[in-house]
């Protein structure tokens, strides 16, 4: 069992900058691909970004592709979401989450562990 816990949500203006993390413990993988999603009321969740825990293969959504970057620090077994730039439409709970696997993959259907959420709320 995986457990995944997020922080780093809040309220920021339109144009700021959040950074997520997202702390994973118990029995894992060391090398699971893992990514964070977003949700908003009355819609499905979406992949944002998503990597392996190698860094060989990254992915990003084109809505924030050169505003965020994804990326994992082993060691701290952490995974982290710099969001620049951020715009109203980037309002969402964010959750991350992590396979069981190596391979990589943005379907909320192929993870097998997810983080409670965070909330991040662009203003203008």
């Amino acid at each position: 069992q995986v457990q995944l816990v997020e922080s780093g949500g809040g309220l920021v203006q339109a144009g700021g900058s959040l950074r997520l993390s997202c702390v994973a413990s118990g029995r894992s993988s060391s090398d699971a691909a893992m990514g964070w999603f977003r949700q908003v009321p009355g819609k499905e969740r979406e992949p944002v970004a998503a990597m392996t825990r190698n860094g060989d293969s990254i992915w990003y959504a084109a809505f924030v592709r050169g505003r965020f970057t994804i990326s994992i620090d082993n060691a701290r077994n952490t995974m982290y979401l710099q969001m620049n730039n951020l715009k109203l439409e980037d309002s969402a709970v964010y959750y991350c989450a992590a396979r069981s696997s190596s391979e990589l993959h943005i379907q909320t259907t192929y993870y097998d562990y997810w983080g409670q959420g965070t909330q991040v709320t662009v203003s203008s």
